[in-house]
């Protein structure tokens, strides 16, 4: 299981984010908006189990890939936030493995799953991703928001 699935219905929605030919995307590769996505949905939460998973372009991707691109932290501390367990760093444990990746796969399709409901209507994927991550940086957290009455005990 050394390979990255991606859900059969997100995989359109992968290969117009990428370059190809004749047409810009916002990434460069298929490693590189699966690890936007997961990365995303780690954020707010969105962990989605993969039920059919794509044959087809893009199908699953190498895990290597992602090694080669320095993608291998980021995987590793998605499954530490998620599990919380320190375990998740082990390296020669073929079980953890296969219990990262998965952790991985399903935080990605919820990562595009968020992606797929931001872009729809756009014309521009990098604009409206431009502002997608705009909003995510200046958007308040909920305990700031909330009026806090301590503060005027004395």
């Amino acid at each position: 299981m050394n390979r990255i699935r991606i859900a059969k219905d997100k995989a359109d929605l992968v290969k117009t984010l990428t370059e190809s030919e004749g047409k810009t995307g916002p990434f460069k590769t298929y490693a590189d908006v699966i690890v936007f996505a997961a990365s995303l949905a780690i954020k707010k939460k969105k962990r989605i189990p993969l039920t059919e998973i794509s044959s087809r372009e893009p199908g699953p991707i190498n895990i290597e890939i992602f090694w080669s691109r320095g993608y291998e932290s980021i995987i590793k501390l998605i499954a530490i936030a998620d599990t919380k367990d320190t375990k998740m760093l082990s390296q020669n444990n073929e079980e953890i493995e296969e219990n990262r990746i998965k952790i991985f796969e399903e935080y990605a399709n919820g990562g595009l799953e968020i992606l797929r409901d931001e872009l729809r209507g756009a014309a521009d994927y990098s604009e409206r991703l431009l502002l997608v991550l705009i909003s995510e940086r200046y958007q308040k957290s909920q305990s700031e928001t909330e009026f806090d009455l301590t503060k005027f005990l004395g």
